[in-house]
């Protein structure tokens, strides 16, 4: 049997690159190990020189290990585009964020606020900046350590609303999940994947590639709250 591809990736993607890894091998025979961890510490990881076949991270991160010479950017693909949503604890009342306006005083009001460590939850504090509330909710911010859901969190009552990216709040128990942001301040993450320089495996990861971008992903990738980064 082949050797198992070895990839990485971040949490985000975590159940659909368990669901499209398994179909790749069930389909082709070979065996992708694939290891999922806070975006931040992948690209970390793979700075510091750990090797994998395979890396699915946001495309902002992927472009700085192409420059870096980890990934090979000419076989880069663009998988999915992530959402963010908004979470409170099960029991707690559940505030309108159905506009900017609505979402802004649900912050305003809200004892504390969880937010990620990856891309959104940078995009969310240019955000708050803008509204001109940074500074008034700055005690009340609890970024979740590297590879820790904010979902956790706000389950555990760490903290009062919870703000990361759709597919990492679906399904956590002990969260009720508001929705989306509006379309007005949504914060979209485009997710990629590229081989790693020197891939051990890089035919067969080259055919994963085209399956993770293919046609019949994409059912996957809505189940899991994201769309093809294509539609």
């Amino acid at each position: 049997m082949s050797k198992a591809i070895q990839g990485i990736g971040s949490m985000a993607t975590r159940g659909l690159m368990l669901e499209l890894t398994a179909a790749y091998t069930r389909s082709s025979g070979v065996a992708v190990a694939f290891e999922s961890v806070g975006g931040v510490e992948a690209a970390r990881r793979v700075s510091s020189g750990e090797l994998f076949d395979l890396m699915v991270l946001a495309s902002d991160a992927i472009d700085k290990l192409a420059a870096a010479g980890k990934v090979d950017a000419s076989r880069k693909v663009d998988v999915v585009r992530s959402g963010v949503a908004v979470a409170v604890h099960a029991s707690a009342a559940r505030p309108d964020i159905s506009s900017e306006d609505a979402v802004r005083r649900a912050v305003l009001e809200a004892e504390s606020i969880a937010y990620s460590t990856g891309p959104s939850g940078v995009a969310l504090m240019t955000l708050f900046e803008r509204w001109g509330i940074a500074g008034t909710i700055g005690q009340r911010l609890v970024q979740a350590p590297v590879g820790v859901s904010v979902g956790s969190l706000v389950a555990r009552g760490e903290a009062a609303l919870g703000f990361q990216q759709l597919s990492e709040l679906m399904g956590v128990e002990g969260i009720a999940l508001l929705g989306p942001l509006p379309a007005e301040i949504q914060i979209t993450t485009t997710f990629s994947a590229a081989p790693g320089v020197g891939a051990s495996q890089r035919d067969a990861v080259i055919d994963l590639l085209a399956c993770l971008t293919s046609k019949e992903s994409e059912a996957a990738k809505r189940q899991f709250g994201m769309e093809p980064a294509g539609s």
